[in-house]
This record gives structure tokens, sequence and C-alpha cells, in this order.
């Protein structure tokens, strides 16, 4: 009898991917809605939300959505990209929860969340067998 795990699949692919996959995908169409709000909002708005942090909002947003692609496709670069970019998440986040030098404009309440769910991303995608499908430092 073997001792490899059988993971649930959906279309050949890990049930985790599939619902991380809909999440960054989630994630990135509110970012990029929102950064595109308020990169376009009337003065009133933008004066509340620095431009930097409408930028920053909308670049994430992209990243999420094409790292996402990355994912789900099983790309290595799509795997990276989506450490990378949650690593600098926890970073911007960590750095605003601790009032150092960040980007102007996130919010307190939202950075702890952005910074759980960038964890619970990097513990999932750091997993011996996630990383092996995309020959992820396996």
């Amino acid at each position: 009898m073997s001792n490899v795990p059988v993971f649930p699949t959906y279309k050949g692919r890990i049930l985790g991917i599939v619902v991380l996959t809909v999440a960054q995908f989630l994630i990135g169409s509110i970012h990029v809605f929102f950064g595109v709000w308020l990169l376009s909002a009337t003065s009133d708005i933008s004066a509340q939300s620095p431009l930097i942090y409408s930028i920053y909002t909308l670049v994430f947003g992209l990243l999420a959505l094409i790292c996402a692609y990355g994912i789900w496709r099983g790309k290595s670069w799509g795997w990276h990209g989506t450490v990378a970019v949650s690593l600098f998440v926890i970073a911007a986040d960590a750095l605003t929860l601790l009032n150092l030098p960040s980007i102007p404009g996130i919010p307190r309440l939202a950075a702890a969340a952005e910074i759980a769910y960038s964890l619970a991303v990097l513990l999932y995608l750091s997993q011996k067998h996630v990383r092996a499908k995309y020959k992820a430092y396996a």
C-alpha cells in the first residue's frame, strides 16, 4: 500500500489550488475596482486617500489577478509571484500596524486582515505537495 496522500481534485487541480485561485481572483478584482475608482474619484474622496494608495491598490489587484492566472495554469511564475506579492503585503501592512513609514492610506483594519490572509496563502503554498506541483523548491 502506498503512503502517498490523495488530495481532492477538481478538473485535475488540487482543491486547495481551486480555492486559492478563486480567492485571489476575487481579491484582485476588488482591488482593481477600488484602485480605478479611487484614481477616478472626486477630489473629496481623493483627499482622504493619497494617490500612492490608489496606485498601490490598483497594482496589487492586477498582480493578484495575473498571479492567480499563473497558479491556475500550473506555472511556476504564478507560484513565485503569489509568494512575492504576499510577502510584500505582509511587510507593508506590518509597517502600517506598527506606525512605521509605509504606503500612506493603508487602513489599519484591512492591514490586519491582509496579513492573516497572506500568511495563510504562504503556509499553503509552502506545503511540499504544492511546491512540487510548481517545481518551486520541491
